[in-house]
């Protein structure tokens, strides 16, 4: 009799993505030296996604060519939180991870409290990863946690990028990976239900001051609720699809960029209003970051400021943009500098 259907389920997705890893390796360039196999960490909270994660991760790691570790955040955000780490990363050995860390961040203010503890945790991730010497580091969101971002993404207003939601793969080298993202979370539960592994639910997940949760549990119920169970999925699907319009018209943009420049290497006004707008507006962008303005900064306002002076052109002044970076037309050039 085999496993029950949902532990089934992640160890099939944690075994293509080791092979994915593995077979990456294979072809890589410059691949890592010879000697112990190479290490794959799985980023686990203690919570039932990533605890599911880890388990499927120590069941195929010792199938295959592959030594399996685990690195837990501790965000200091509650109280007794170091001493859940801990407990996490005893419960991580002794499913035969090795090596398992537990690590203490400083979770700043910037850009809201989830936010923060997002690029905190991100922060010790990457270190713990380059110090260990990971290939790659597996990240247990699920389908649902996709859905959310799809709908967080739809109310920013910033257009197809912000709804393609999370990449299966992410990260320098293809580091960060999420083999859950067509799992539901309830297979996840289910699966550590039937293997009788404990699961830690972070407070802050049902706490109604995080938009995120309020999503989770008000926003996301009411659309099932009105359109039926498949909103999850549909959402879900529309990430893929966004992704693949988002990466094409990022494809085109580049292409573009050499085009509609002059010998001089400047931005000239005529060809860019001959670009669609998707691709003029992804150029802008593109132009701007280039001299220095900070991608997580640039909104859509933003570029929406540049695209006039090209298709609204009535005289206007510079335009400031974050980073201190200028952009004005002069003389039939959009001319965009460090201020």
């Amino acid at each position: 009799m085999g496993p029950h259907p949902a532990v089934a389920a992640i160890r099939l997705a944690v075994r293509r993505e080791l092979h994915d890893v593995l077979n990456r390796l294979a072809h890589d360039e410059h691949p890592p030296a010879a000697g112990e196999p190479p290490l794959v960490l799985v980023a686990c909270s203690g919570g039932a996604d990533s605890m599911a994660l880890a388990s499927a991760l120590a069941f195929e790691a010792r199938k295959l060519s592959v030594r399996a570790g685990a690195v837990t955040v501790d965000h200091g955000l509650q109280p007794g939180s170091d001493l859940r780490a801990a407990e996490v990363a005893q419960r991580l050995t002794a499913m035969g991870l090795a090596p398992v860390e537990a690590v203490a961040v400083s979770v700043g203010r910037a850009g809201g409290p989830e936010a923060a503890a997002r690029d905190a945790r991100y922060a010790a991730l990457d270190e713990a990863a380059g110090r260990l010497g990971a290939v790659a580091v597996l990240l247990g969101h699920t389908r649902d946690d996709q859905a959310e971002t799809v709908l967080l993404g739809l109310a920013r207003g910033s257009g197809i990028r912000s709804l393609s939601g999370m990449a299966a793969v992410t990260g320098a080298a293809g580091r960060y990976r999420r083999p859950f993202l067509q799992l539901d979370r309830q297979t996840a539960r289910k699966a550590c239900l039937v293997q009788s592994l404990p699961v830690w639910d972070d407070p802050m997940n049902a706490d109604p001051a995080y938009t995120r949760s309020r999503l989770r549990h008000e926003g996301l119920p009411a659309l099932e609720k009105s359109l039926g169970k498949g909103v999850v999925e549909a959402l879900a699907r529309t990430a893929r699809l966004c992704r693949d319009d988002a990466d094409a018209l990022d494809a085109w943009a580049a292409e573009a960029d050499a085009s509609v420049r002059d010998g001089d290497g400047l931005l000239e006004c005529a060809k860019l209003y001959a670009l669609p707008p998707a691709v003029r507006r992804r150029v802008l962008r593109r132009a701007a970051v280039a001299e220095g303005s900070p991608a997580g900064s640039l909104f859509a306002r933003h570029i929406e400021e540049m695209d006039r002076l090209i298709t609204g052109w009535r005289g206007q002044g510079a335009i400031n943009l974050p980073g201190r970076v200028v952009a004005r037309r002069q003389g039939g050039r959009l001319v965009i500098r460090q201020g």
